[in-house]
């Protein structure tokens, strides 16, 4: 009995040691070399892990980045250019700055705006209420309220307003990583540059996404976009354009004057960071008085025609 047992635990022990060694050949032929670069890059991540950047976390944006021949398709909206002037110098890459952006609600669809004709009594969610039906109110495309956006922020710069039932966005914790962009199923949020210029937070925005005509975006919303095209004809820049009923302004062209905001009769334009002036246009210039005409030139007086002579003259000049 005790041979036994002394066999049985030698040969498990055999058994081991041989398994051990197998392994370690496996491991030795087939691992994998790792640059010890990724490593580095991800030690000056944010470590947030947001997806911000198109990758599943910090570690594989460092992977794809050590990768890449240069870091034109790769950015970390959380670190910013700061964190991408690290990476590229342990890459030994140049890296532009690029502009910061800011994630902007495009609805203006607030309880004072746009009455609520139904109410929803199912799972808080805007992905499930979107499956179901179109909304609590008579527009299709505006915000449905059951904060999703909010949830899906790990930064804490999302919150419902209670009273306009909205998310609001807190610029100053926004790091654009466009999380809630993918978590609202209407489409309302944008990522948009935070200003004009790097140095100012200046911009203009149109906050609706109503595509119907103007008649019925209106009687769905008292501040949609009637696609009238008024801000169109104002902007000096051809920043703004209208298509299915609905205006856009294209941040890389605007200058943030503001005019549109004026000239938008239902409210929709929305403007951030200045308080725009209207320009009242110039009165018409009176016209110049006439040119007075030239004072006509004195004729001069024609030469007294020769007198004809008298017989007595005649002869006189003919005896001399």
């Amino acid at each position: 009995m005790t041979n036994t047992i002394i066999w049985t635990i030698a040969i498990l022990t055999l058994l081991g040691v041989l398994l051990a060694l197998v392994l370690f050949w496996v491991a030795r032929k087939f691992r994998v070399e790792e640059d010890p670069r990724i490593d580095e890059v991800e030690k000056v991540m944010p470590g947030a892990n947001c997806g911000g950047c198109g990758f599943a976390g910090c570690r594989a944006f460092a992977e794809a980045a050590v990768k890449a021949p240069n870091l034109d398709n790769n950015f970390c909206p959380v670190g910013g250019n700061d964190t991408m002037a690290k990476v590229a110098a342990i890459l030994g890459y140049e890296v532009s700055a690029k502009a910061p952006q800011v994630a902007v609600v495009r609805c203006n669809g607030s309880c004072a705006n746009r009455p609520r004709v139904n109410d929803y009594d199912g799972a808080p969610s805007c992905k499930v209420k979107a499956a179901l039906y179109s909304g609590d109110t008579l527009c299709p495309y505006g915000c449905l309220g059951c904060g999703d956006c909010v949830a899906a922020c790990k930064f804490g710069a999302l919150s419902l307003d209670p009273e306009s039932g909205l998310p609001v966005v807190d610029e100053s914790k926004c790091t654009a990583c466009g999380s809630c962009v993918k978590s609202c199923p209407k489409g309302i949020i944008e990522l948009r540059n935070a200003g004009t210029t790097p140095k100012n937070t200046r911009r203009v925005y149109v906050s609706c996404m109503n595509k119907d005509k103007g008649g019925v975006a209106r009687k769905a919303c008292k501040a949609a976009c009637i696609g009238c095209g008024k801000c169109v004809k104002v902007c000096k820049f051809g920043a703004i354009t209208v298509e299915n009923n609905l205006s856009y302004i294209d941040y890389t062209k605007c200058k943030a004057c503001g005019q549109c905001y004026f000239e938008c009769p239902t409210g929709a334009i929305h403007v951030a960071g200045f308080t725009p002036k209207k320009v009242e246009p110039k009165p018409a210039a009176a016209p110049a008085p006439a040119a007075a005409a030239p004072a006509a030139k004195p004729v001069a007086a024609a030469a007294p025609e020769p007198k004809a002579m008298s017989n007595n003259q005649n002869k006189e000049v003919g005896n001399a």
